[in-house]
């Protein structure tokens, strides 16, 4: 059948889910609650990096703020973040404004399609009443309920959203058929049907928990091998010349999915009556990582005879993973943050992240790379491309000779290092 398609968030996962389905449906609504984000997409600049200039301004995409552009629509996407609070609690509060935009424009026949992580049950249990509430109506009798978790990678080309399988449910089977064939148009890897909607909400949950215990294993493993003065990473190789060794590193976890995600399976699964212990310790060993390396980049200090007092540290990357410009829940952060405790004068430098960002939500300044020089240590924290390919000779350069080069996700090889400089890796 031909759909009316209307996605609602425009952030990472929204934004090439409404490009995607503009190709097939033309005139797709994109609404998001933030004007200047609509105005910066009319003028073909996406600055998640996610969709190019050249798609933008050929998509027929309609972008739009107008809450009554919505109103036709038959066929609604919910792609709005889920953060956590303060305590590390769900934070469903955009769920439930995006769920009672829903319910203000929905008509009888029309699906609401989540794409949001959840833990299972949010989307009949919590998102459901919140429609019928507003909009008077009753699933599945007039309108009906569906769940496709993203599965967005950013920064990746490779593994993008037509290649990646895409995890399809709706709450009784027509419903399900009708997932599956609109986002069958533009998902060319194929979709899978799992058999309920709670199904496919934990499958996605788990995806994000299952990798974010992998790298806190390999956490606790460069905590050991820290100890035990053995590089993590010459570890890793050898280990990998087993077939079945999986491929993990150690590094800061952060993000707006694995940091965040095993805490709404964590909520779900305490509020039934059992308390996690491996999800749990493994998140407390990766929110921990940040103030980890920061302790080293002081004892090393000290081992070179150093004041730490005072000490100027270059801080390179900010977001919370290389090659792409976003800040958010990033653990480099939490490691600045424990430098400044010890007194040390941190110089930070990002060239994809927003400055204006970094100084209104973390209070840092990002500095021209040329100021950053004439220093006792270098954390090479978040190893953009930039770093290691246009800048690479300038990183040896910034450090005093006996300055150590703090490379957290080994992404230069210590017989590179000039023998006047000194190096760690996590």
């Amino acid at each position: 059948m031909s759909e009316r398609i209307a996605v609602i968030g425009l952030g990472y996962v929204g934004l090439p889910v409404a490009v995607a389905f503009g190709e097939v449906f033309p005139g797709t609504i994109a609404f998001d609650i933030s004007e200047s984000r609509i105005q910066e997409l009319r003028g073909g600049v996406d600055r998640t990096g996610e969709v190019d200039t050249t798609a933008l301004k050929t998509s027929s995409i309609v972008l739009t703020t107008d809450r009554e552009t919505l109103k036709g629509a038959t066929f609604f996407i919910v792609a709005v973040p889920t953060p956590i609070d303060v305590n590390r609690a769900p934070d469903l509060g955009p769920l439930k404004l995006a769920s009672e935009l829903v319910g203000e424009a929905v008509s009888k026949g029309a699906v609401v399609v989540f794409e949001s992580t959840v833990y299972p049950g949010v989307t009949e249990d919590f998102c459901g009443p919140i429609i019928e509430r507003i909009s008077g109506l009753r699933h599945p009798h007039d309108f009906a309920l569906g769940y496709s978790p993203e599965r967005a990678n950013p920064g990746d080309r490779e593994h993008s959203l037509r290649r990646i399988v895409k995890v399809v449910s709706g709450e009784n089977a027509e419903t399900l058929e009708r997932v599956a064939s609109a986002y069958a148009r533009i998902i060319d890897a194929g979709v899978y049907h799992a058999p309920s909607i709670k199904v496919a909400e934990a499958a996605k949950v788990i995806e994000n928990t299952q990798r974010d215990l992998n790298i806190a294993l390999m956490n606790e493993l460069a905590m050991i091998f820290e100890r035990l003065d053995i590089r993590t990473q010459d570890v890793l190789d050898a280990a990998a010349t087993k077939w079945n060794f999986l491929p993990f590193k150690p590094g800061f976890v952060g993000g707006h999915c694995i940091s965040v995600d095993p805490y709404y399976l964590t909520a779900k699964a305490e509020a039934e009556g059992y308390h996690p212990q491996i999800i749990l310790a493994g998140r407390r060993i990766n929110d921990g990582m940040g103030a980890f390396v920061a302790q080293q980049v002081v004892k090393q200090l000290i081992r070179s005879d150093m004041p730490v007092k005072g000490a100027s540290v270059g801080v390179l990357g900010l977001t919370f993973k290389e090659d792409v410009p976003d800040l958010r829940n990033s653990r480099v952060f939490d490691m600045i943050k424990e430098l400044r405790q010890f007194g040390i004068v941190p110089k930070v430098h990002d060239p994809l992240a927003d400055a204006e960002a970094a100084r209104r939500d973390h209070g840092e300044t990002i500095l021209p790379l040329d100021e950053i020089d004439d220093l006792e240590a270098l954390v090479l924290a978040v190893p953009h491309n930039h770093y290691l390919q246009s800048e690479r000779s300038r990183l040896f350069q910034m450090l005093k000779p006996g300055g150590t080069l703090f490379d957290i996700k080994s992404a230069i090889k210590p017989n590179e290092i000039p023998d006047e400089l000194k190096y760690w890796s996590l």
